[in-house]
């Protein structure tokens, strides 16, 4: 509980932001992951493993791995790069590294002191894997996004907007 509000800090969605780097790896172009999109959650994927030994009843298990997947749904908003990036990787059936970008999770909520408007982030590289395209109406995009290899653990400067590794 804060002591000054008598309130719980639970963290709300709008405090995490999500970019999507739709330019290069040497000139990237990082677009805000907002307007459109009705959902985007992050599934840690943990792998465990377990072992008894003789001498236990009780087995034992331990975290091996782990295989983040980002679900998404978004409406397909003309104007909204990111929605279109995604919607792009579907309707041109792209694979392999074509259907790749670098994709950021930014905690709004966990700023950095030193620096104005930067806060801590992770950047992935995943692959976009979009299952359909839907809706009576409004049409919708959705996928997942599947982590490629593990995070990096850094800053995110949302008004440049810019990464930088820990």
């Amino acid at each position: 509980m804060s002591e000054t509000t008598g309130k719980r800090d639970v963290v709300q969605r709008h405090q995490i932001a999500d970019y999507l780097n739709i330019g290069t790896s040497e000139s990237p172009n990082w677009v805000l992951m907002g307007v459109g999109f009705t959902s985007l959650n992050e599934n840690f994927g943990a792998e465990s493993e377990s072992s008894k030994y003789v001498n236990e009843a009780s087995e034992s298990s331990s975290v091996t791995s782990y295989k983040s997947v980002f679900p998404f749904e978004a409406h397909l908003i003309k104007s909204q790069e990111a929605v279109n990036a995604l919607y792009t990787v579907g309707r041109n059936h792209l694979v392999g590294a074509e259907a790749e970008f670098e994709y950021c999770r930014v905690e709004l909520f966990d700023g950095k002191a030193s620096a104005e408007s930067t806060y801590a982030a992770r950047k992935f590289l995943v692959s976009v894997e979009v299952s359909s395209l839907e809706g009576d109406k409004k049409q919708s995009v959705k996928g997942n996004l599947n982590a490629v290899g593990d995070p990096v653990d850094g800053y995110f400067n949302t008004k440049t907007p810019a990464f930088t590794a820990a």
